[in-house]
């Protein structure tokens, strides 16, 4: 079976191992959010494409479950003594990908062959693939600090601040990479991965065409919040701030015409005619991950569920 995973954040690249121990090589592809990228002092981090190669390669920082394991900062200490306005975090490692990626960048190598070539240095073995070459940006407008970059949203401010709206700034004239294409076409299943639905899936939902190769594909989605609440980040301060009930039936709500399958947590108890009543087939497992073996356990759930949706 072929999967295509939709994937950003933490969470998401927890799905993406479990299922890469599971599927071989080329028949798992990631397609990842790059509306989160941004330019840190003249270096280009995507910082949704990294957490997914750091934590297939296996070195990602376990603490945090972004940026490398054993990290030192000492580029980052010394930069604060010329710019005591440094509100980003990145390590020495971490530096070396994005020296990397802006040098090729510059030679005109698109971002997918960029990826594709760190993938490569990293050993992994499944395709990661941006949502587009394009320049998507997700901008949030908030009620305190006006419209802000997602970064500046979630690193400098801490996701402290109310959103009221969120658009993909360039989505508009977004193309899909051939690369793209040709994973959703071959896929079998598609998966959401348990990822921020409104600044982890949206932003890869909005770049034109895609949502029309999903509709057309078996669809399972894993919910991000269990009990109304998200693991990591501000996924349920967003549905509530936008309206929306935290809590799966919400999910099932926003996902309604996409999604065929939506699993989520026991903990969330009997969810079954809440989800039903979005036309999706709900399945209620463990979807805590909290170490490799809890997401090769997520991953068979999820294929499982996949295969027997009609």
């Amino acid at each position: 079976m072929k999967v295509t995973a939709l994937a950003g954040g933490v969470g998401g690249a927890k799905l993406v191992n479990g299922l890469s121990k599971i599927i071989p090589g080329n028949d798992l592809s990631v397609i990842v959010n790059t509306g989160d990228d941004f330019l840190f002092h003249g270096l280009y981090v995507c910082p949704d494409i990294d957490t997914v190669l750091y934590t297939l390669a296996g070195v990602n920082n376990p603490a945090t479950g972004w940026g490398r394991r054993g990290e030192t900062w000492n580029v980052l200490d010394e930069l604060r003594h010329f710019n005591d306005d440094i509100w980003f975090h990145v390590g020495d490692k971490d530096l070396a990908t994005h020296l990397e990626r802006t040098r090729l960048l510059a030679n005109s190598i698109s971002l997918t062959a960029v990826t594709h070539h760190l993938a490569k240095k990293l050993n992994i073995k499944c395709n990661v693939l941006p949502m587009t070459n394009s320049q998507v940006r997700t901008m949030l407008e908030t009620d305190e600090l006006g419209r802000l970059e997602f970064q500046e949203y979630f690193v400098k401010h801490k996701f402290q601040p109310t959103v009221r709206s969120i658009d993909f700034e360039g989505s508009e004239e977004a193309e899909l990479s051939l690369e793209v294409v040709q994973a959703l076409e071959e896929a079998d299943l598609v998966v959401f991965c348990p990822s921020n639905p409104f600044v982890s899936i949206a932003p890869i939902l909005a770049v034109p065409g895609i949502k029309d190769f999903i509709r057309n594909k078996k669809t399972v989605a894993v919910s991000p919040l269990i009990n109304g609440k998200a693991i990591k980040g501000p996924a349920a301060k967003m549905f509530q701030e936008l309206g929306m009930k935290p809590g799966t039936p919400s999910v099932a709500f926003y996902y309604q015409d996409l999604v065929d399958g939506l699993i989520y947590d026991y903990q969330d108890g009997d969810l079954t005619n809440e989800i039903y009543r979005w036309g999706i087939i709900p399945l209620a497992a463990n979807t805590l991950m909290v170490d490799e073996q809890t997401q090769t356990n997520m991953a068979k759930i999820v294929c499982g569920f996949g295969k027997d949706l009609v």
